[in-house]
C-alpha cells in the first residue's frame, strides 16, 4: 500500500457548542470562515469559553485527514511544528497513539490552537492561534522528510507562506511524489488566487474543494468549476456537503451522493475526512466512485460528534461499512 504523509498547521481543537450564532458577531468571526487571530483575540475567546462546555481534541485540516487514514490502516507520516507545551504533548501523544510517523519540529512558542465555534445548524467557526505552527520555514524542510511516501498532502492554509510550500512541494516532487491540495477555505482562496492558480497548474496533481472554495477559485459554479479545475490537474474534487460530490479526472466524470444523516452536530473535519476516505481509497488502488463513496462514509460519520477524532468502536463500524460498498 502507498504511503501517505500530510503537512500543515499542527493545531489543537478547543471546542464549544452554541446555542445560537450571536457568539459569532461579539467575536467579529464570520460564519463558517477561518480567522487567523492575534493574542488579544484568543484571550477574548478564551474569556469567552470559559463560560461554556468545551472540548480538546488534535486539529488542523491535514493532520484530521492524516488521522483519519491511519485509522483506517495506511501508513502516514506528518510533518509540523508544535510548542514545548500541555497542546504540544497532547497533540504528539494522540499522533503516537493512532501509529503516525509524527515528524514534529518543536520551538518555545505555544502550540497553535483552533478555537472552534459549534452552531446549532452543525456550521464550524475558526479562529485560529497559528503560534508554533506557523513558524515552520522552509529552511527546516530537507529531502529526507519526503522519501518512501507516494503523496503528499497539504491544506491550502499553509498558503500563505509562499516560500515554504513552493519548499515542501518542489522537495515532494523530487523525492517522486504526487502532491494533494485541500483548499482549506474560501477566504484564504480569495486572497491568494493567483498563488493557488500557480501552484495547481504547475504542481498540484489532486485538488479537493468545496463549493464555496470551488467558486472562489474560479468564479463558477460547483459542475463547471470542476471541469475548470480538472484541466488544471489529474484529478478534482468538490465537494457538495449534503448533496454529495463531484469527482473528474481526464473525460470521466462521476457525481456521488451523501451518505444520509439525521442530524449533523458538529461539521468539523467533514471535508478532511472525506479526503481522507478518497485517498485511502486510491491507494488501495479501487475506482473513483469507490473511492468518493469511502469518503462520503467518512464524512458522514464524522458529523455526527464533536470534534475530528472518533473512538475505535466507531471505526470498526466505519470499516464494515466500507466492506459493503467494496462488495457492491
Amino acid at each position: 500500500m502507498d504511503k501517505i504523509i500530510g503537512m500543515g498547521n499542527a493545531l489543537v481543537d478547543v471546542l464549544a457548542t452554541l446555542d445560537n450564532d450571536e457568539t459569532l458577531s461579539q467575536m467579529e468571526l464570520p460564519k463558517g470562515s477561518m480567522q487567523l487571530i492575534d493574542e488579544a483575540k484568543l484571550q477574548q475567546i478564551n474569556k469567552k469559553f470559559a463560560t461554556l462546555d468545551t472540548h480538546i481534541a488534535t486539529g488542523g485540516s491535514a493532520g484530521n485527514t492524516i488521522i483519519a487514514l491511519a485509522c483506517l490502516g495506511a501508513e502516514t507520516g506528518f510533518i509540523g511544528k508544535i510548542g514545548n507545551d500541555e497542546y504540544g504533548r497532547f497533540f504528539k501523544e494522540n499522533y503516537q497513539k493512532n501509529g503516525v510517523e509524527g515528524k514534529l519540529l518543536t520551538c518555545d512558542l505555544p502550540s497553535g490552537v483552533a478555537s472552534t465555534f459549534i452552531s446549532p445548524d452543525g456550521e464550524r467557526t475558526f479562529g485560529t492561534h497559528l503560534g508554533a505552527a506557523s513558524s515552520l520555514k522552509a529552511e527546516e524542510l530537507t529531502l529526507e522528510l519526503f522519501k518512501g511516501y507516494t503523496y503528499l498532502y497539504i491544506e491550502g492554509y499553509l498558503v500563505q507562506d509562499h516560500t515554504m510550500i513552493l519548499r515542501a512541494i518542489e522537495l515532494a516532487k523530487e523525492a517522486g511524489l504526487q502532491v494533494c491540495l485541500d483548499m482549506a477555505s474560501y477566504n484564504i482562496v480569495e486572497n491568494d488566487l493567483d498563488f493557488f492558480t500557480m501552484l495547481i497548474n504547475k504542481y498540484v496533481d489532486i485538488v479537493f474543494a468545496n463549493e464555496e472554495e470551488a467558486k472562489a477559485f474560479t468564479g463558477k459554479e460547483a459542475k463547471e468549476a470542476l471541469s475548470e479545475i480538472a484541466q488544471m490537474c489529474s484529478i478534482a474534487i468538490v465537494k457538495l456537503g449534503a448533496k454529495g460530490s463531484y469527482i473528474k479526472k481526464g473525460t470521466e466524470e462521476i457525481r456521488i451522493q451523501a451518505v444520509p444523516v439525521e442530524k449533523a452536530i458538529d461539521t468539523t473535519g467533514a471535508g478532511d475526512y472525506f479526503a481522507a476516505g478518497f485517498l485511502y481509497g486510491l491507494i488501495c488502488g479501487y475506482s473513483l466512485e469507490k473511492c468518493a463513496s469511502i469518503g462520503s462514509i467518512l464524512s458522514a460519520n464524522i458529523i455526527q460528534v464533536i470534534g475530528a477524532n472518533m473512538p475505535k468502536e466507531r471505526w470498526d463500524e466505519i470499516k464494515l461499512n466500507i466492506n459493503a460498498v467494496l462488495s457492491e
